[in-house]
Formats: structure tokens, C-alpha cells, sequence
């Protein structure tokens, strides 16, 4: 993914208003982020436990998505998969991630889900950047490049969801 700025990412957002992406926390990080190896950029709320933020390309562009999920998880013995990365993780470690429709959909409450890694760092589980400290990654004979278009190609299914 390209490096992007402050303003494309505020102007990216397509499932809430204007002014609520201009109040979005910003990542603090953005010069020290690894582009090379992010499909998407993500972040958390710090301020809002139950909320999060990814930005992706589509058609070129960047396209944001606020996403809810719940900030206490019960059923911390068992084992979830991130529906975009394929990773399992035990507890917390991946999520059901709400995201409000795009237009007049979202504005009527409507909303898809999906499970994702919690800490939004698919990108650099796929490629071994980091390791799941308690979960693991499937041994797979797909190439690396067939994982990342799988992974992206997962994600932009969930973004087309949005826009129905």
C-alpha cells in the first residue's frame, strides 16, 4: 500500500459523516508504518475501546470503514479465525468487527460484520512480520503472493458488502 496522509485518510471514510471523520483519532505513527508490508492500514480508538478504523484501496483510491466491536470478550478459552487472513487466535485476538453501510443503508442502521484479527495487523501476519504470540497460522501450500491476493481479495468482498 502507499504511504497515505492525514487527508486522505479523513476523506476516505465512506460509512460515516464529514464531520465524524474529521474528529477520528489519527495514528501517530503514520511516517514509521511498514507500507511495504500493509495490504490496509488499521488502527484503534484509543480514546474508544470498541472502536476501530482500516483504510484499503479500491478502484485506486483509498476507501475508510469505522468499525464497532464488542471492547470484553467472553469465552476466552476458545479459538477464533480471521475471516481475512486465515489466522486463529485464542480469546480476544480476533473479533466481530461491525461496519454501517455506505449511504442511506447506514444511515438506517443497517450494517455487515466481519471477524477479523483484533489488532488489525493481518497484512503482517500473512507475511510472518509478526507472529501470533498464542494462536497460529495454518502450514499452507499456497504461494505468498496467492495468501495476499487471497487476503486482500477477502477484504475487498467485505468492502463491496458495504456499498449494497
Amino acid at each position: 500500500m502507499k504511504p497515505l496522509t492525514e487527508q486522505d485518510i479523513r476523506t476516505s471514510f465512506i460509512n460515516c459523516s464529514k464531520g465524524e471523520a474529521k474528529r477520528l483519532p489519527m495514528p501517530r505513527d503514520l511516517d514509521e508504518r511498514p507500507w511495504d508490508d500493509l495490504d490496509f492500514l488499521g488502527w484503534r480508538d484509543p480514546g474508544a475501546p470498541d472502536r476501530s478504523y482500516l483504510v484499503t484501496e479500491r478502484e485506486g483510491r483509498p476507501v475508510g470503514v469505522t468499525f464497532r466491536f464488542p471492547s470484553s470478550q467472553r469465552g476466552f478459552l476458545h479459538r477464533s479465525m480471521c475471516s481475512l487472513c486465515l489466522t486463529t487466535r485464542p480469546g480476544g485476538g480476533v473479533s466481530l468487527m461491525t461496519a454501517r453501510k455506505a449511504g442511506a443503508a447506514g444511515r438506517e442502521g443497517n450494517s455487515v460484520g466481519v471477524y477479523m484479527c483484533t489488532d488489525l495487523a493481518c497484512s503482517l501476519y500473512v507475511r510472518g512480520k509478526k507472529v501470533v504470540d498464542s494462536g497460529a497460522r495454518f502450514e499452507e501450500s499456497l504461494t505468498l503472493e496467492e495468501q495476499i491476493a487471497r487476503t486482500t481479495g477477502n477484504l475487498a468482498a467485505f468492502v463491496d458488502k458495504l456499498y449494497v
